[in-house]
């Protein structure tokens, strides 16, 4: 993960804080880049210790007041595992399909037009208004699948 990076995706969450009224520490600044740049969905250990290095008195703390901010103003998407821990989504923070690999745990963002389809229909068919809904496939990635054949 990139700390120095910024992002598009980085800017428009730092105006959006600046807006409400919250403070851009360089720690802060730092957690959401490490966020922000990782095609893995992150963690907040992975995350961590990206930031560690480079702040090294920021706390996990630091980094789970963090993600609540960022949850509470809808910028990162909770991907929960139960005794798995959480995963996070801030490139792309609504509903949307992932791939999980069962062995390595990458996850992948998936493309499924089909689904705004067959929520529109859920929804219609059932009355219900729906807010949000997961989806998420669980296989074995092609990397953990080449490893497996060697």
């Amino acid at each position: 993960m990139n700390v120095h990076s910024n992002s598009p995706r980085v800017e428009d969450i730092l105006q959006r804080l600046r807006r409400a009224g919250h403070r851009i520490t360089p720690q802060r600044l730092a957690i959401l880049r490490a966020f922000a740049d990782s095609h893995s969905h992150p963690s907040v250990d992975m995350v961590y210790a990206a930031v560690k290095p480079n702040f090294p008195t920021t706390s996990l703390a630091t980094v789970y007041k963090t993600v609540v901010l960022l949850k509470e103003l809808g910028e990162v998407m909770e991907i929960g595992f139960g005794e798995g821990g959480n995963r996070y989504d801030v490139r792309v923070p609504t509903p949307h399909p992932h791939l999980v690999c069962t062995r390595c745990r990458r996850i992948l963002d998936a493309e499924l037009d089909a689904l705004d389809h067959l929520t529109e229909t859920l929804a219609q068919s059932t009355g219900f208004r729906i807010l949000s809904h997961r989806v998420d496939f669980y296989g074995i990635c092609p990397e953990c699948r080449r490893k497996a054949a060697h």
